[in-house]
């Protein structure tokens, strides 16, 4: 008994010295996330690259819808903008754009104007309101919908939604789509007087 309990501390003693293979246990432990590090940094790389990509792209698309005849290349340089951004993105991305025109820059991203009779800074009790974009209801936007007419300031913008590259999202408590936004504005060229008509409406 005493011979094997010798050779048990014995045993224990070698495998306590023994440091063969530690790294392999190491690496078990850091391995993980390291490689969640790799994966977010690669990630966000590609995310800032396609933002700034996305971006250069609506910049260019801004001068070209500024032509008088941007109208009829609406579709020409949608079409543009969303081939470059597809080059870069994963599959099942998708490419929406829209554009609000306003009367001019101060309009941008303003509600519409109403008589806020009870002074609750809210449209409603059949307060009149001034109907900018023409669709008949009061909105917190008041651009309308579409490049607009001569001299109008355009709001143009891209959405992308894209799913992530890098299977890392789930570990890092990342959602599983990106959604990047673009915007540029511009003016529409001079070729004509530019309507500032609108009507009125009631609000709800």
């Amino acid at each position: 008994m005493t011979r094997q309990t010798s050779s048990h501390r014995s045993l224990l003693r070698r495998l306590i010295g023994d440091s063969s293979g530690v790294t392999l246990v190491e690496f078990a432990f850091v391995g993980p996330v390291l490689i969640l590090m790799i994966m977010g940094i690669f990630d966000m790389a590609h995310t800032q690259y396609t933002s700034a990509m996305i971006n250069g792209a609506m910049q260019k698309a801004g001068r070209d819808m500024t032509l008088e005849n941007a109208g009829s290349r609406q579709a020409d340089v949608d079409g543009r903008v969303r081939e470059q951004v597809l080059q870069v993105v994963p599959n099942g991305a998708t490419v929406e754009f829209e554009r609000l025109s306003h009367f001019d820059f101060t309009d941008i991203g303003e509600a519409e104007e109403f008589t806020d009779e009870n002074n609750d800074g809210i449209c409603n009790n059949n307060e009149v309101f001034a109907d900018a974009n023409g669709n008949g209801q009061w909105d917190p936007d008041r651009g309308r919908s579409g490049i607009g007419g001569a001299r109008d300031a355009v709001l143009y913008t891209a959405v992308v939604k894209y799913p992530r590259m890098f299977p890392m999202f789930e570990l890092a408590g990342l959602p599983e789509e990106i959604t990047l936004r673009a915007t540029t504005v511009l003016r529409n060229q001079p070729f004509d007087e530019q309507d500032r008509s609108q009507d009125t409406g009631n609000c709800p």
